[in-house]
């Protein structure tokens, strides 16, 4: 008996405690309930902190039906994909916040090349007649000559013949008494000047032959412009033949430029277009050049193609087979832009969160037309003036997948 009076004072005791404890707030009726953000496996009925990191718990909104003012199309499009993080929340996370707007956006595109001379600035001297080399003019390859200036020599006897000859005729022609007599001497001379310029002797050479009558045996090599001597293989007092290899001149007046651009960036490439250049021997030099030709064909292992750039180069400063840095910027004109920072690939589609307003938060799914710098250019998905999240992306993303906001963009 007094046994079973203790145990109804113990439950007494018991049932007084438990009627005396607070009851939990009530849960608002639009909350389904409340997790983490970092750990969704979480779920309580009440606000609080996460059991597992410490963090604040947030409500997951009940998802059916939509608010009375939301039109049918309303329902889908929007109430369906919008979720809620507050703006206490939203700035504990850290985040912050963009504006869509139509800015000039601007492309740069680098590229390493090679510096080459332009070829049709290039005389390769060969031997037309043969003879022995007389005199080396200029010393050695590497040596800046002037336009018009002597290489070298080269002692010929068909040259000697061949003045002779032109002396010979030229004689004749001013001993004739008639225009008819006049008529096969000059013919005559006309060939023998055709032949001499064959032997790469200049007209003003020519002229000076016919006006001193004085025969000659030697050819001189002239430059025929302001450049540097690129190769000089002759030698002093060396038999040649016709067609050996004498002395190169190179015309570094202007200067080619070979860059490689992969496949994805031609498109973006035209002639005319204008490219800066620097080198490292000049690092506080740039060089303005020209795209003069977009290279169709692309090389398969490296999936880049050549494009050739002219740069006038006056002072020789670029030299061939100088390594160069070109940059070539590509302007899109004023077009819708989005931070990087504000855009999550998901691997199939581009996601902007756009700001709606007191926490609603609505993933939108974009196209974007290029990266230009920081920022992309967005073809459709956004709206000028609207706001997008801009930072913390990672972290409205989980709060978008707990609360089921981007169900639609995996179902597709």
């Amino acid at each position: 008996m007094k046994t079973t009076i203790q145990l109804l004072a113990v439950l007494t005791l018991a049932l007084v405690a438990a009627c005396s404890k607070p009851s939990p707030p009530l849960k608002p009726v639009d909350v389904d309930y409340y997790t983490c953000t970092m750990h969704p496996f979480v779920h309580a009925d009440a606000p609080g902190k996460c059991p597992v990191c410490g963090m604040e718990l947030v409500p997951v909104r009940k998802s059916e039906g939509a608010p009375p003012s939301a039109s049918p199309s309303e329902t889908k499009t929007s109430a369906h994909r919008e979720f809620v993080v507050p703006v206490e929340r939203q700035q504990q996370i850290g985040v912050t916040y963009a504006k869509i707007e139509r800015r000039p956006l601007r492309k740069e595109i680098r590229a390493v090349g090679t510096v080459e001379p332009d070829l049709q600035k290039h005389w390769a001297f060969v031997a037309r007649a043969d003879g022995y080399v007389q005199e080396l003019i200029v010393a050695s390859a590497g040596q800046i000559v002037e336009k018009d200036e002597p290489l070298l020599s080269i002692y010929s006897p068909d040259l000697a013949t061949t003045t002779r000859e032109l002396v010979m005729l030229l004689k004749m022609r001013d001993d004739a008494r008639t225009p008819a007599s006049r008529e096969t001497p000059q013919r005559l001379i006309t060939a023998a000047e055709a032949r001499l310029q064959q032997w790469n002797i200049t007209p003003d050479q020519i002229a000076e032959l016919e006006k001193s009558r004085t025969p000659t045996e030697v050819i001189t090599l002239r430059s025929p412009f302001r450049g540097v001597v690129q190769e000089l293989p002759a030698h002093q007092g060396v038999a040649v033949k016709i067609g050996d290899h004498l002395v190169d001149v190179a015309d570094l007046s202007t200067v080619w430029v070979w860059a490689e651009y992969y496949e994805s960036e031609l498109a973006g490439l035209q002639s005319g277009q204008r490219v800066s250049v620097t080198s490292k021997s000049f690092p506080d030099a740039a060089f303005e050049g020209t795209v003069a030709v977009v290279n169709p064909f692309v090389d398969q292992t490296k999936r880049t193609s050549r494009v050739r750039i002219d740069i006038p180069n006056p002072e020789f400063k670029l030299r061939p087979g100088m390594y160069a840095d070109v940059a070539l910027s590509l302007d899109a004109g004023e077009r819708l832009a989005i931070p990087v920072s504000a855009v999550m690939p998901t691997g199939e589609r581009n996601i902007a969160f756009v700001d709606k307003g007191n926490g609603r938060i609505e993933p939108r799914d974009l196209k974007l037309a290029g990266q230009f710098g920081d920022l992309y250019a967005v073809e459709s998905g956004l709206s000028e003036g609207e706001r997008v999240i801009a930072s913390a992306n990672f972290l409205i993303d989980s709060e978008a997948k707990v609360q089921g906001a981007l169900a639609d963009f995996h179902q597709h």
